[in-house]
């Protein structure tokens, strides 16, 4: 995965992996009412079932409940990978 190109500086790659695609759905729609995003595209999630989803947000968009939370917050560089990620 470090050879996969970044997404501009205002966009970010969101990855959605769920039991079912309607719950998938829900989740991306939740993202989709406080950012723009691209059209989802999604994928078998593995061999015991479920779904991946992907979408891209563009974070320079947003609707009223993202920026009020981002505008509220700050990051603290401390991000970290689940034990899962690479």
């Amino acid at each position: 995965m470090d050879d996969d190109p970044l997404p501009s500086e205002s966009h970010a790659e969101v990855r959605i992996v769920a039991a079912t695609p309607e719950v998938a759905r829900r989740v991306a729609e939740v993202l989709r009412h406080c950012f723009a995003s691209t059209e989802q595209r999604s994928y078998p999630a593995g061999a015991g079932g479920g779904t991946r989803l992907h979408l891209t947000l563009d974070t320079d968009r947003t609707a009223g409940p993202a920026r009020s939370w981002l505008a509220s917050t700050e990051s603290t560089g401390q991000a970290s990978a689940h034990a899962d990620e690479v």
